[in-house]
């Protein structure tokens, strides 16, 4: 008896031994696959949910996710409204969630600062897109391109649609969003040097939210109060096609609008005159290239000028103080809008 005691002993010892092992393992949300490899979750954090821009960043999220079944699990999350303390909720819920990369797209990069710090002390992968400020926090920031020259390209568009001369207004998703408010400095600073008789009628941008109606009810007060307005320029697809959809009703083509824009969107309005220049980047696609780099990481790939992150403009990325840019602006532009060009 005493051996058989001693055997079933043996036993439940070596139970516990592999159970303190399984508990010693990398964290459980690397699931197992049937070919012996990890699966890796990565979650997209986008600014607001339901709107055009970010569903189209959802198509890369799943494009992604799609082709790498098997070794990764990758969705796109965003808070309703855009409210950044949703959003920073949303990453304290991922971080007790034990996910493997996060990838965000700020609302507020300051409000958003300490939980990237907390994810990163937990050894979850941060990569983040529209916030090149949080560069010393985060894993690696995305950038479609440089954020001082596309909005100097915003801003000089707007001089020559406006003759360069007149009053003008703009508008930005919000005063706390990076690349907005990054376009919007280097845009007025280029006015300022380069077209003395173009006047801004605010010190500070409009911010509409990323939202349909408030960017439609500023647009109204906009037009209302400055009857000789020659000039808007949004930083957000809201601000545009909502300044753009005023005029139409009003038909009225003496106001230029430049905006940030979407094809499906600000098309219409660019060929009916109502819009005189867009520009943009496709959402999929750095949807798509931030998760791949977070996938990178993870499955222990060297991070180096000129990889390619599998998407069109960041086939061969630079990087700059852990800042990836890629090489993708695109312009829009009225008799360009063939049918089938633009997925988006």
């Amino acid at each position: 008896m005493k051996r058989y005691s001693r055997r079933i002993l043996a036993f439940i010892s070596l139970l516990m031994i592999l159970s303190l092992v399984a508990a010693c393992s990398p964290k459980g949300n690397n699931q197992s696959a049937s070919d012996g490899e990890d699966v890796f979750e990565i979650v997209m954090v986008a600014k607001h949910e339901g709107i055009p821009w970010f569903d189209d960043m959802r198509k890369g999220v799943e494009e992604f996710n799609n082709e790498y079944k098997g070794k990764v699990k990758a969705w796109q999350i965003a808070p309703e409204g855009g409210d950044p303390a949703k959003q920073v909720q949303m990453v304290e819920d991922l971080i007790a969630q034990g996910v493997d990369a996060i990838a965000v797209v700020p609302n507020d990069p300051d409000a958003m600062r300490p939980v990237l710090e907390r994810a990163k002390e937990k050894g979850i992968i941060i990569i983040s897109h529209e916030a090149a400020g949080l560069a010393d926090v985060v894993d690696y920031d995305v950038e479609a391109f440089d954020n001082k020259s596309f909005g100097v390209l915003m801003f000089d568009e707007l001089a020559k649609a406006m003759g360069g001369k007149g009053k003008f207004a703009a508008m930005v998703g919000g005063l706390t969003m990076e690349t907005h408010m990054e376009w919007y400095n280097a845009g007025v600073e280029h006015i300022k040097a380069n077209y003395p008789d173009m006047t801004p009628i605010s010190e500070q941008p409009y911010e509409d939210k990323n939202d349909d109606k408030i960017a439609r009810d500023k647009a109204l007060e906009i037009l209302n109060a400055h009857p000789d307005l020659q000039g808007f320029v949004g930083t957000s697809v809201s601000a545009g096609s909502n300044m753009a959809s005023v005029l139409k009703e009003r038909n009225n083509t003496d106001v230029k609008v430049v905006s940030l824009g979407i094809p499906s969107v600000s098309g219409p309005y660019l060929e009916d005159g109502f819009m005189a220049h867009a520009q943009t980047w496709r959402p999929a696609d750095v949807g798509y290239a931030s998760v791949n780099l977070a996938y990178k990481i993870l499955a222990g790939e060297e991070i180096k000028d000129g990889i390619d992150l599998g998407r069109p403009g960041y086939e061969s990325i630079k990087i700059t103080d852990k800042v990836v840019y890629g090489n993708a602006p695109l312009e829009l532009k009225k008799g360009t809008f063939e049918p089938g060009k633009y997925p988006f």
